[in-house]
């Protein structure tokens, strides 16, 4: 290494100026050998190839140099593949030249070299020549490591072309590729930094099934990073063939924890294992005309997300049921598809689900009750819906009990009816069958809501109850819930057994003037009631959260007001012997409610840029 050093450094032109006084007039690099302790040397190393020196040149400074560099190198890459010039083989070049221990530098030969060194042989390893003699160099036996301390032009790290930036790079802390990565993180549970940035997040759940515009919260609006996220977006499992080979996806493997419905499903779609549920009760009088929008009803503007299930009851329906049905699928969107139907008469029960959702819900079962004498009057009874999702089991109850004030005894007994008639579940496994009652069917199912028109009123005259009605602020309805019959029936334990209801806060919603805020002026005179409630059940405690129980003042077109509740409800995982609905839905209905959501939005578009010529017509 010192014979290589020294032959560059004492007799390169690049290192030492030339001698006039000898009067040697050729430039040429000097090819003597050296000798240590009186022998000769078998190795000769070879001048770097560089361009020869005009007669009036005395030295070539570092800037040449780099650039005679560059020039060979982009003119030898065209001829030579091992000449590539790129910044890569320039690092394993740079790599190999600079190992430890590559070159040995003896004892004697650092004590020798006394001559000054200029800054091409102790800079970058790029100047040496990446012919023959640095192959040769290479072949030499690894004596000694290099000693850095004798070298200090050289610098230990590896070091990447001149053609480089020589400075650190600002750190990038908050950009647009850092909040890609962490949206994508929250997403995909497979990257193997989830675990960092879970550890950053202290312990927050990750929400990996969020809405595109959840997802694009933290980031910036920058059209590159919001396209790379939408393309790197995917919430499906890698599906080995072996798994193909011994699972049935209907009737298959019991396994909680590989069964499509398991565990590692469940927490990939919930990660904090609860799903919400929109509940809405509307006793429509049978009013043939609808409102013209039902967006108050199934979308408010105080909710902030959407839910994943929408159950709608409806008592008194409407005589098209099917135009109902499409008007519920025209307000929800291509987001939610009809999980399922069904009907009593006028009783119509309605679920809808999302639609990336449907693949892991089951077989959906329906039955009726009536409580009229005669079971061909279909006007009071209840219609309930059963499904499984993931390993939890539902039930969807709408019922209308008798009306009457006094009539308290009746409704107790209509309730006692569907409890024991409703044949519930059918086909579907029982989750839990050491907590039922043959003889109470809302002990069967892990989640139970009950809704509807309970007929049951305020028993108090009157002008006392508009008298509360008027004194009652901040939401508190205690005084006039004193008097409410359902709740006095529910302490008492002669109805709805194991059920619960949320705080009311707001005004009865029973009855009203059609098409005003106005409480009955009729010659009847009925008092306000609370005759529109939703009560919820659970096996477990706690697994329901209410997040929302109001009513929907905005929608006038009948004598009730509809009721709304907002659910937050416990998922479990299941197991692949749940018989699953394949994704069926109500295909015709989706479609005819796209359709008119389509012919809808057009017409409003057409509308507004109607209004907007109009008045640029009137201005001119």
């Amino acid at each position: 290494m010192t014979e290589f050093m020294e032959e560059y450094g004492g007799d390169c032109p690049l290192s030492k100026p030339h001698n006039n006084s000898t009067g040697d007039t050729n430039h040429e690099p000097k090819l003597a050998s050296r000798t240590t302790g009186g022998e000769i040397s078998p190795y000769q190393p070879r001048p770097p190839s560089i361009p020869r020196l005009s007669k009036s040149t005395k030295s070539v400074s570092l800037e040449d140099a780099m650039r005679n560099r560059r020039l060979r190198n982009s003119q030898g890459s065209l001829s030579d593949p091992t000449e590539t010039g790129s910044s890569t083989d320039s690092l394993k070049e740079d790599q190999e030249v600079l190992a430890p221990g590559r070159f040995a530098v003896g004892a004697e030969e650092q004590a020798s070299n006394a001559r000054p060194r200029s800054a091409v042989t102790t800079g970058s390893p790029v100047f040496r020549d990446r012919g023959g003699s640095l192959s040769e160099h290479e072949r030499r036996p690894r004596s000694q490591p290099i000693d850095h301390a004798d070298h200090p032009g050289r610098s230990a790290k590896v070091r990447l072309s001149p053609v480089q930036p020589t400075g650190p790079l600002p750190a990038l802390e908050r950009s647009f590729a850092s909040a890609t990565l962490r949206a994508a993180n929250r997403i995909d549970g497979d990257c193997l930094d989830l675990a960092m940035l879970t550890r950053e997040k202290l312990g927050e759940r990750l929400h990996r099934n969020l809405s595109d515009s959840r997802l694009l919260e933290n980031m910036g609006s920058d059209s590159a990073s919001v396209t790379s996220i939408r393309s790197g977006y995917s919430v499906l499992n890698p599906i080995r063939p072996q798994d193909v080979r011994n699972r049935s996806f209907l009737e298959g493997s019991v396994l909680g924890s590989s069964a499509l419905l398991g565990a590692e499903e469940l927490d990939r779609h919930f990660p904090d294992r609860r799903v919400g549920v929109y509940v809405a009760t509307w006793n429509m009088q049978g009013e043939k005309g609808l409102p013209t929008n039902l967006d108050d009803l199934l979308l408010p503007t105080d909710s902030e997300l959407a839910q994943e299930f929408y159950i709608i009851g409806v008592q008194e329906g409407c005589p098209d049921r099917r135009e109902w049905e499409t008007r519920l699928q025209e307000t929800l969107g291509p987001y939610y598809v009809t999980l399922y139907a069904a009907s009593h008469g006028v009783l119509y029960l309605t679920v809808f689900v999302r639609r990336d959702l449907i693949w892991f819900c089951s077989d959906v079962e329906h039955a009726t009750v009536t409580t009229r004498i005669i079971s061909q009057i279909k006007t009071k009874g209840a219609v309930g819906l059963a499904f499984i999702f993931f390993g939890t089991s539902f039930l969807f109850i709408t019922s209308h009990f008798t009306s009457g004030d006094a009539k308290v005894y009746e409704r107790v007994l209509d309730y006692n009816k569907i409890i024991e008639a409703l044949a519930l579940p059918k086909s579907l496994p029982d989750t839990n069958p050491y907590r039922s009652t043959p003889s109470d069917v809302t002990t069967r199912f892990d989640q139970v809501f009950w809704f509807g028109d309970f007929n049951f009123r305020l028993s108090k005259e009157r002008s006392d109850v508009e008298t509360l009605m008027n004194h009652t602020a901040g939401g508190d309805m205690g005084s006039l819930l004193e008097h409410d019959q359902l709740s006095k029936e529910m302490k008492d334990g002669s109805i709805f057994k194991g059920f619960q209801e949320a705080q009311i806060h707001f005004l009865p919603t029973y009855k009203f003037d059609i098409g005003s805020d106005i409480y009955d002026t009729t010659s009847k005179q009925r008092t306000p009631s609370y005759t529109d409630r939703i009560l919820y059940r659970t096996r477990q405690a706690d697994d329901i959260r209410v997040v929302k129980y109001t009513s929907c003042s905005n929608i006038k077109t009948s004598d009730h007001r509809p009721v709304i509740g907002v659910f937050q409800v416990k998922l479990r995982p299941g197991r692949d012997n749940i018989p699953l609905g394949a994704g069926q839905f109500d295909r015709s209905l989706y479609l005819e409610g796209i359709r008119r959501r389509i012919t809808r939005d057009l017409k409003r578009r057409e509308a507004m840029k109607n209004h907007s010529s109009s008045a640029i017509c009137a201005i001119s």
